[in-house]
């Protein structure tokens, strides 16, 4: 028992110790809370006052859960198959598997995953002739899990509208087809639990009884209905409550309002069991003191919190460094040339993390690894190029550029969707072999030639007839067009981008795509090369080189939300700009920026010696420029704790934050009065609208040299920045 409870701090021996009764620990951002929840529970063993069969243990992902009954058995000599530890889906799982005829399913009923779900609603959608425009199958499958979670049936709830009418018709459809086939999905394992405990009062006393200790870990990310199972299993109330319910969480880590995690279930939790005592764990294992100081400053600004101020005995350490970038390309460079230089001076790439609010900035920070050659890992997601939609997006550009290209037309011939089967697709290819020709000739042969195709009406054009005449025009359209507008055009009328808007959970996507126009301009620019089959190549290499093999050394390259539960050595958080983190959909919503704050102490929190915070004045970012403002996360952060990389500290100024960061950079200096004009010894002068030759109009945005050497940079309204040599470039005045 002694070397159990050794080299604790006063709080967790407390928390750990505890007797028979619910509480509450606040746990900050390295704490200690896993040990202390695993340490609990081998005590409450050790000490007799519990059997492994009376413990339900509660935690979010399957990891977490095999890590939990590691770190138990390490401790222990028991076998842990008799425990109840895992997720809330798989306990569910559990329970129904032990009780399936008193929940109303066959004995071997199967579990759909996301893909099957959403592939069961389709079915559904199309044999109930619904506009797939009006209903979108995802939307259709989010509006289901999202009732499902918040204890709905559809047979029970009275719609106030058409659209909800038809969204619960399609409900209450795809309800009575899973039962017809015998399966579940995932937000119907919990709802399903949970009725069955609400109806079968003995079986419900049976479980209380079983389980004297509930032990519940992130509490902070449970939905409601998670949080009505569990005050189920233990009782309504201290009063009668069967389990001592100790749960383990951090209001000010929830960040997964998204997913429908509610972190009231915290304050809840202290009224619905009587809570009288809160421990809270603030000492930090974890990170220097200047990073403990810094976001324990931020996250004072938001309201309604439980409380809590993460400190360390480890010093204060190294400042927070600030980088003030000029656009996001030197931002990028910046971070790998950091890079470089702790790599060399022994701290491995695993042990650093560059961290992002939003997918779509990871192609600027890839491109920079990839030309320096530093291996790199996307944790918990994908490369730029790698990504489902972009890789649509240059196959419908491979086909532009050639369309003899057979996997180019195969992977989007039907994306999106143009009533193109199977069968159609195979006597295709079947033509194609016995002709010997490329899948393109043989379609468009098929289809009786271009000058066939172009007397056709195109609104009478069907399946095969209507993806031939999308290549040929867009081959035609695009044949004058400088490459971005090419990507432009391409993700316009190839469907791409209308696709994903269709989507509720596709926003990231069709950021993605935009970021492709970037990619383009950025290439035109770096390369000097207006060529698509140029970029495809470019693209082709950097797909497929620097992703880091297993095992390999690499730094972490991933989103914020990704990095919850991870720590390195060093962080680097990028784009801290208003409207890009916080993001400027959260300042729509309600709780918006609380939200975005929290999102923020979690980065912070990840660092464990040294944490770089960067911006960038201008960065190219949904199709195009925008000049930017530094994060109002900035301005809360004491400036004791900062080291700003320039000469001075700007004057963040983020309180005048307004609807400039939306527009482009050339709109931005010609429409705003605070941006003084000034001459360059040629006679230009910043602000001023000229005309190039191949790139067409544009504004001095930026000047630098003198005489032979002077240059400028130019924000041209179709390719984007570019520097010219003045004794080269040419420009006229606009």
């Amino acid at each position: 028992m002694t070397s159990l409870l050794s080299d604790l701090n006063p709080q967790q021996l407390e928390a750990i110790t505890l007797p028979h009764q619910s509480v509450l620990v606040l746990a900050g951002a390295g704490s200690g809370k896993t040990r202390v929840l695993t340490t609990r529970i081998a005590y409450l063993i050790q000490s007799g006052q519990v059997s492994p069969h009376g413990i339900l243990a509660v935690t979010f992902t399957n990891k977490a859960a095999k890590e939990m009954l590691t770190r138990i058995t390490a401790m222990l000599p028991i076998n842990p198959r008799g425990m109840w530890i895992g997720t809330f889906h798989g306990l569910c799982h559990r329970m129904l598997r032990t009780h399936y005829q008193d929940a109303g399913l066959p004995q071997a009923f199967q579990i759909l995953d996301s893909a099957d779900q959403l592939a069961s609603i389709k079915r559904i959608l199309k044999n109930l002739s619904a506009d797939d425009k009006k209903f979108p199958p995802r939307q259709v499958q989010w509006f289901i899990n999202n009732a499902k979670e918040s204890g709905l049936r559809a047979a029970y709830v009275t719609a106030d509208d058409v659209f909800s009418r038809h969204m619960f018709e399609f409900y209450q459809t795809y309800e009575q087809q899973c039962h017809k086939e015998g399966a579940v999905d995932f937000a119907e394992l919990l709802l399903r639990s949970y009725e069955l405990l609400s109806r079968n009062e003995i079986l419900c006393q049976h479980y209380r009884e079983r389980f004297n200790h509930i032990l519940v870990d992130e509490f902070q990310d449970t939905n409601p209905l998670q949080y009505k199972w569990l005050k189920l299993l233990a009782g309504t109330g201290a009063t009668n409550a069967a389990a001592a319910v100790f749960v383990v969480g951090d209001d000010d880590q929830s960040i997964y309002a998204f997913r429908g995690a509610y972190s009231g279930n915290m304050k809840d939790f202290e009224h619905d069991f009587g809570i009288t005592k809160v421990i809270k764990l603030e000492q930090n294992y974890r990170s220097h003191g200047n990073i403990l100081d810094a976001a324990n400053a931020l996250i004072e600004n938001n309201s309604e919190r439980l409380g809590k101020n993460l400190w360390t005995a480890e010093g204060r350490g190294e400042p927070l460094r600030v980088y003030n970038a000029s656009n996001d390309f030197n931002e990028a460079a910046f971070i790998v040339e950091e890079v470089r230089t702790l790599r060399a001076e022994g701290i491995g790439l695993s042990e650093m993390a560059l961290l992002y609010r939003s997918n779509a900035q990871s192609r600027v920070l890839e491109h920079s690894l990839f030309n320096v050659a530093i291996p790199y890992r996307v944790y918990g997601g994908m490369r730029f190029f790698d990504r489902q939609e972009i890789k649509h997006a240059l196959a419908y550009l491979r086909l532009i550029a050639n369309p003899d290209d057979d996997g180019a037309l195969l992977r989007v011939i039907n994306f999106p969707a143009r009533g193109i089967g199977a069968r159609s697709l195979e006597q295709l290819q079947d033509d194609a072999k016995a002709r010997g020709t490329s899948l393109w000739v043989a379609a468009l042969q098929k289809c009786g030639g271009e000058a066939t195709l172009l007397q056709e009406p195109q609104k009478s054009l069907k399946g095969i007839a209507k993806f031939v005449f999308l290549i040929m025009t867009m081959r035609q359209s695009c044949s004058e067009l400088l490459l971005p507008q090419i990507v432009e055009q391409m993700l316009t009328h190839s469907g791409l981008l209308p696709h994903y808007a269709k989507e509720r959970e596709s926003a990231e996507r069709r950021e993605n795509l935009n970021e492709l126009i970037n990619a383009a301009t950025s290439f035109v620019h770096e390369a000097e090369n207006d060529s698509l089959a140029e970029f495809l190549a470019h693209a082709s290499l950097e797909a497929g080189e620097h992703q880091a093999g297993s095992g390999q050394d690499a730094l972490q390259l991933m989103t914020v939300h990704a990095a919850k539960g991870l720590e390195f050595h060093t962080v680097f958080l990028s784009g801290l700009e208003e409207g890009l983190f916080p993001h400027e959909n959260s300042l729509n919503e309600s709780n918006g920026i609380a939200e975005e704050r929290r999102l923020m102490y979690v980065a912070m929190t990840r660092a464990r010696r040294r944490l770089y915070l960067s911006f960038a004045q201008s960065r190219m970012l949904h199709g195009q420029t925008r000049y930017n403002i530094a994060s109002r996360f900035l301005d809360e952060i004491p400036q004791s704790c900062l080291k700003w990389l320039q000469s001075t500290p700007r004057n963040l100024n983020t309180s005048y934050y307004s609807n400039s960061i939306n527009q482009t950079a050339t709109n931005v200096l010609r429409a705003s009065p605070n941006i003084q004009s000034r001459s360059i010894s040629s006679g230009w002068r910043i602000g001023q609208n000229v005309m190039h030759a191949k790139f067409g109009a544009g504004v001095i945005v930026n000047c630098e040299g003198c005489g032979s050497d002077a240059r400028v940079q130019v924000n041209f309204d179709r390719v984007g920045m570019k520097w010219l040599l003045l004794e080269y470039a040419k420009l006229m005045a606009g």
